[in-house]
């Protein structure tokens, strides 16, 4: 059995009286891929954030392994376009590195990007510089933040190809955020759909064909998709009241990892 890496129970926060998140179970393990899915607003932020310690959580709680490195990877990054800031400066701010890097330069594709102001970089090597900078921390949870942000597709499966090699070359843990509903990497180990709490979870479907896209929010049914993502389907086993919060049928079954039943107010897949 994989070490785990952080085993989190019953999260709730709270924020002017309202649930943002409740009720949330997270478990991440060491050469595990955790996708964590969900429409804006469903909670993705808040849970990534209490996970890392950056907020408090108003219920639950949170177990870490000892001394837990963590790397984090977060969604954009925000530089005034005036500022002289190379690639190497960059990656140096982030204090000395725990491995060494020019293995990292060389696994991210970032070798040849060294000496370039970082504002000129494409969105594509961009995300690779902060995930070669989270990565010189040697973390044992890698923590991915929308990745693929202002990715164009093609870009977006030479992503999640690295990150699937970068976890089984490290044997990292990696929790990898997204708000796509539709759209998973077929190496996830589990999916994790939330929406102010945990809808379902369990394993992606595999997909066999190849599409050129994935369409986010709406009915995939038929839809192709590249080999490197998957579609995971899902019903729910509960309805919303009008705070939000989770109102569970008598009798009905706690999710587990696969499907859920019954109703949540959205009928859709993800």
């Amino acid at each position: 059995m994989s070490e785990l890496l952080i085993k989190a129970r019953g999260l709730g926060v709270v924020r002017n009286g309202r649930h943002i998140l409740q009720n949330a179970d997270l478990d991440l393990a060491a050469g595990k891929i955790i996708t964590l899915i969900g429409p804006n607003g469903a909670g993705k932020t808040t849970l990534v954030r209490a996970v890392l310690g950056l907020i408090s959580i108003d219920e639950g709680s949170i177990e870490k392994a000892p001394d837990l490195r963590i790397g984090y990877m977060p969604q954009k990054l925000h530089l005034d376009a005036s500022l002289p800031l190379t690639v190497a400066r960059f990656l140096a701010l982030g204090g000395k590195p725990r491995v060494d890097l020019g293995e990292i330069l060389q696994l991210t594709g970032i070798d040849k990007l060294i000496d370039m102001p970082i504002q000129s970089l494409s969105g594509g090597e961009t995300q690779r510089v902060l995930l070669a900078r989270a990565l010189l921390r040697d973390p044992q949870l890698l923590v991915l933040d929308e990745p693929v942000q202002g990715v164009d597709v093609g870009g977006q499966s030479a992503l999640y190809a690295l990150i699937n090699e970068i976890r089984n070359q490290r044997q990292c843990g990696v929790l990898l955020v997204s708000h796509d509903l539709h759209l998973v990497m077929a190496t996830t180990d589990t999916v994790i759909c939330l929406n102010q709490h945990v809808c379902c979870h369990g394993h992606p479907e595999q997909v066999t064909n190849d599409p050129a896209y994935l369409a986010l929010f709406g009915d995939v049914i038929g839809a192709q998709v590249a080999p490197q993502v998957a579609i995971y389907t899902h019903h729910h086993d509960h309805q919303h009241d009008t705070h939000g919060n989770v109102i569970r049928p008598k009798g009905a079954h706690v999710h587990t990892a696969g499907s859920c039943s019954d109703s949540c107010g959205h009928d859709h897949h993800a």
